[in-house]
């Protein structure tokens, strides 16, 4: 799960996405930019999540880098932008084809880039989390599908 700064949006996605998996799957997240890297997410974040029941307090910001696309099967961009950043470090065609956008996976929401909260208040972050779990739960569901073979 990758966003800007690794605070807001993707530890959000990392903690939903990880409380619908079983423990043999490893979710990770991470930003494209170094503006955070050793720190807690947003307490936004936390919040909003702790309040559903998923405590990400414990994450810590760090960068993207081309190494995890050799860790990593699947890489999800927040929005359209940091799309564009991870691509920018892919050295072959298998690294792109991993990246996708997160909301690409659902075919209910038309625009795919989730919202930056960063800027906004309690309410944004809210509406990003309930987007963020919803795409979680089609994908949680397709990944148990495609892995349990």
């Amino acid at each position: 799960m990758v966003c800007l700064g690794n605070i807001c949006r993707s530890p959000l996605a990392h903690g939903i996405l990880q409380s619908k998996l079983p423990e043999n799957f490893k979710v990770d997240s991470a930003g494209t930019a170094a503006y955070h890297i050793g720190n807690n997410p947003d307490y936004r974040s936390i919040e909003v999540a702790k309040s559903n029941g998923i405590d990400i307090s414990m994450q810590k910001a760090r960068q993207f880098a081309a190494a995890d696309f050799k860790l990593f099967d699947y890489i999800y961009a927040m929005d359209e932008s940091n799309y564009r950043n991870i691509v920018a470090l892919a050295e072959t065609s298998d690294d792109i084809a991993k990246v996708k956008l997160f909301l690409e996976e659902n075919p209910m929401v038309k625009n795919k880039n989730v919202p930056d909260p960063y800027y906004g208040d309690v309410k944004d972050f809210t509406t990003v989390f309930d987007l963020i779990d919803s795409t979680a739960s089609i994908l949680s569901k397709k990944l148990i599908r495609t892995h349990e073979k």
